[in-house]
């Protein structure tokens, strides 16, 4: 409950409030630079997937969303995020579903707004902090699953 105030509850504010601000200030076709020739600001609607995959399915990944929702609390109620890197996990994962999910009811898209420019790669797709947040929540799980095989090795 504690990860829940601390990390899920703002994070997900953080992401709403860094969205509406984006809708707000920000035109569909403007491209503001925050680091000139590596990262910008600007406004995309995803209706797909991660990279724009899987576009213009937004009722899909609502009901995939609120699948995801339903499955961690189930895995919650019954402990399976017993060390920190799990916990965490799981509560940052829950603040970037439910922000992607709140988005996809309201605007019928998810709103993109960072927007990186790799030397190696070229241009990254934009994403937002509830994407980093589930970036971040997969990572901590597989450092929680490393952790784990460990010690039963």
């Amino acid at each position: 409950m504690k990860l829940l105030s601390f990390i899920t509850l703002p994070l997900y504010l953080l992401d709403q409030v860094t969205k509406w601000l984006v809708l707000r200030f920000i035109s569909t076709d403007v491209f503001v630079p925050v680091i000139p020739g590596f990262f910008y600001l600007v406004q995309v609607h995803n209706t797909g997937a991660a990279f724009g995959m899987l576009k213009n399915n937004n009722l899909f990944f609502m009901v995939l969303a609120s699948v995801a929702l339903v499955l961690v609390a189930i895995f919650a109620r019954r402990g399976a995020f017993a060390d920190a890197p799990s916990r965490v996990g799981a509560a940052l994962l829950v603040s970037g579903v439910l922000g992607n999910l709140t988005d996809r009811i309201l605007h019928g898209y998810v709103i993109d707004f960072l927007d990186v420019i790799l030397p190696w790669y070229g241009h990254w797709p934009a994403f937002n902090v509830a994407d980093s947040a589930i970036c971040l929540a997969a990572a901590l799980f597989l450092i929680s699953g490393f952790l784990a095989s460990e010690k039963k090795a």
